[in-house]
């Protein structure tokens, strides 16, 4: 009989576990509870292999197991594909103590959290995520949404999953670029909360820059288990993003307005590296980053950005349609814009109602050619 795989369980707060491993989606009804008869399966078209292992693992447990397949990426987060999926819980008869499981990107989790979230007031669900975003971000926290016209994410609830599993195999047939935009949310919390994993990356990269940017990566486990723990811990503290957890936001305001803007043709990683960018040189222009050292940890966020392959510059002349969409933020008040900001490295504080001037000059900093390449 072989041993069990090693795993890494990190757990979020006293409400649920991650847990990370290699060859673990049999896993999944682990984290179920006994309680549950049904389960529904939401999964893009992308996926067959992977949504029949995780169905499949349910069966065998007894759970009568429901698929449902719905559109890949942001196509997934739509009012319209939601009440499908509610229809679908309907007509099976789905009660209070039966669960949804989330199998997919980002998009797909964060659809199945909200379609759970919103069920009944609220059932299970347990995410599997698939991508090295998913992992690391959107899977994690208990932050469910979908989008509108007028931006992402401004429909949804905070309802923490019973538990996320994260096979790391699943990652070597993930596209190279999809697994580089997920970097970017790893070192994000290299610059908001710990150092050593923008280290790693810098080593990976000295090393070996193609095999840094891959599955391949010698220090990809690791850097995923210090990411998920960044997160663990700051949703611990604030599940409702009423103060701390801000900080996970840090270069999302302005990579959430290109993604608008670009009408999501830009990965979200890559949205988000720009954005890290722009409120690095945001910080040093409000007197937050300050002296050799500030312009040092400025010029690190090119750097270690585009050393793994993602873009630090956004188009020129987009100023006006950035700046209404960023308005919209969910974490503005009232007219008031507030950003994730770094004191230092590893010091995250907010910059709360920067002038118009200012936020203009910061972006004029981070403009390249007049028109934006999609990514």
């Amino acid at each position: 009989m072989s041993a069990a795989p090693e795993t890494t369980t990190i757990a979020v707060g006293d409400d649920y576990d991650v847990v990370i491993g290699s060859g673990v989606l049999g896993r999944v009804a682990d984290l179920l509870g006994a309680d549950v008869e049904r389960v529904l399966v939401v999964h893009p078209p992308t996926l067959p292999a992977l949504s029949g292992a995780v169905s499949d693992a349910l069966r065998e447990r007894g759970y009568a197991v429901h698929l449902a397949e719905v559109p890949d990426a942001e196509a997934a987060k739509t009012t319209s594909v939601a009440a499908g999926l509610w229809a679908q819980l309907g007509q099976a008869g789905f009660t209070r103590t039966d669960a949804v499981v989330g199998v997919g990107g980002g998009t797909v989790t964060d659809l199945a959290g909200f379609v759970a979230a919103s069920w009944l007031r609220g059932v299970r669900v347990v995410q599997v995520p698939t991508t090295l975003l998913g992992m690391v971000d959107a899977a994690v926290g208990g932050k469910t949404g979908i989008n509108t016209a007028e931006g992402k994410n401004l429909v949804g609830a905070f309802h923490p999953p019973a538990g996320v599993l994260c096979d790391v195999d699943v990652l070597a047939t993930l596209p190279q670029a999809d697994l580089v935009a997920g970097l970017a949310e790893v070192v994000k919390c290299g610059f908001i909360a710990d150092p050593v994993i923008l280290d790693l990356v810098e080593s990976a990269v000295a090393d070996d820059p193609d095999r840094a940017r891959s599955a391949a990566n010698p220090h990809l486990r690791e850097l995923i288990e210090r990411a998920v723990r960044v997160k663990a811990d700051v949703v611990a503290a604030d599940l409702r993003e009423s103060s701390l957890r801000e900080i996970l936001n840090y270069g999302h305001t302005f990579g959430h307005a290109i993604e608008q803007v670009e009408h999501y043709s830009w990965r979200h990683g890559e949205a988000v590296g720009v954005g890290m960018v722009y409120v690095a040189e945001l910080a040093r222009l409000a007197g937050h980053l300050s002296g050799p050292e500030g312009d040092a940890l400025v010029d690190r966020h090119r750097s270690v950005l585009e050393s793994l392959g993602l873009p630090t510059t956004y188009a020129a002349g987009r100023w006006d349609e950035l700046l209404t969409t960023m308005r919209r933020d969910k974490k503005s008040r009232g007219s008031t814009l507030r950003f994730v900001v770094l004191d230092g490295l590893a010091r995250p504080t907010r910059l709360v109602g920067p002038s118009d001037e200012m936020l203009h000059a910061a972006y004029r900093l981070v403009a390249g050619p007049a028109s934006a390449a999609a990514h």
